[in-house]
């Protein structure tokens, strides 16, 4: 049963729109009869017309109909189809140089190109065509191919333009190739929008929500404490990611078994240890955590602790609330803290 608090929250989310919340509730309109996600562009109802769900299931089944306007019943964050045919395409000709009539043959054009994939990726579509010729000549040199070659073979003509644009998105000229260290990235859809997953082929190095605030700073502080480029594709172990996170999600995961590599202090990762202990479906305090760890006074620094961290999920700091049973932070958003705990509650 939702509480008049949590029902004015919601509003909240619905008056900005806020995609924090996708999936996360509801909301029918009693004057019109259809049910929206968060995000609907369509004009806001008064509050007093409004009916708060926390499923799609519920909603349909108080006899509300999907709006067409946010399409409900598709998934929170579902990939535009034009973005799975852009990144097809490069794909099967990662040397092409765009021009507008092969945006025209997608139905599409460069414009809008542009813009939903600055909504996925964080970059315009001819940034994400160049990051990924790049991620490909990259481990063409890496393989010990010439530089010329690994040139042609992504589609540059000149050398100094190659040159430039390899240096720009990995930190080096192609000659030093054999010397980056690099992670490679991958966005995962889950009911809570996408995530985002960086790894080696030997270890998970970060999985947050795309929406997470600070996620730039992240990455960034990535990058530079493992001084390694970030390029989009896929391995084996990302691949795992992605298959586990969907048996979690569908509530047939409990525990996940994945190596992870996690970057702090001493004590962050002493703290992460303890953030793992907690088991699937149960919640623990600060305070619990200091005692667990054998610092009782220790319960700030924990919380400070159980924020960075940029392994979400897997290592559950979703678990940790306030000692009077509030929910406390969450750097996914509260909203999104409060699903994955009830989530957990059904299933365990």
């Amino acid at each position: 049963m939702l509480t008049l608090n949590i029902k004015k929250k919601y509003y909240e989310a619905l008056l900005a729109k806020d995609s924090s919340f996708d999936g996360v509730f509801y909301v029918g309109v009693k004057t019109t009869g259809v049910f929206c996600r968060s995000i609907c562009p369509a004009r806001k109802p008064k509050f007093e017309n409004c009916e708060f769900f926390e499923t799609a299931e519920d909603a349909l089944l108080a006899s509300f109909r999907p709006c067409k306007k946010c399409q409900p019943l598709s998934h929170p964050d579902k990939v535009p189809e034009i973005v799975t045919e852009l990144v097809d395409a490069v794909e099967n000709e990662p040397e092409k140089r765009w021009r507008e009539k092969d945006f025209k043959q997608l139905s599409t054009n460069a414009a809008q190109a542009s813009r939903l994939f600055k909504k996925r990726f964080g970059m315009t579509f001819v940034q994400y065509a160049r990051a990924r010729r790049m991620g490909l000549a990259f481990n063409e040199l890496k393989a010990k191919k010439s530089v010329i070659f690994a040139q042609v073979d992504v589609g540059y003509d000149s050398g100094s333009g190659f040159r430039d644009a390899f240096s720009k998105i990995l930190g080096s000229p192609p000659v030093k190739a054999d010397k980056i260290d690099s992670f490679v990235a991958k966005l995962i859809d889950t009911p809570l929008g996408p995530m985002l997953a960086v790894a080696k082929e030997e270890a998970l190095y970060l999985l947050e929500f795309v929406n997470r605030r600070g996620l730039e700073r992240e990455i960034e502080r990535l990058r530079k404490k493992t001084k390694a480029a970030i390029l989009f594709g896929s391995n084996k172990l990302l691949d795992q990611v992605a298959a586990d996170l969907k048996k979690y999600f569908a509530g047939d995961l409990l525990e996940f078994d994945l190596p992870l590599k996690m970057l702090g202090t001493p004590f962050e990762k002493e703290v992460w240890g303890a953030l793992k202990k907690i088991p699937y479906g149960k919640t623990c305090s600060y305070v619990d955590i200091a005692k667990a760890i054998e610092k009782p006074k220790a319960s700030r620094a924990i919380g400070r602790a159980n924020g960075v961290n940029q392994i979400a999920i897997l290592i559950p700091c979703h678990r940790v609330i306030n000692a009077n049973g509030d929910l406390g932070g969450y750097g996914g958003g509260v909203a999104k803290k409060k699903w994955l705990l009830e989530h957990e509650r059904k299933h365990q």
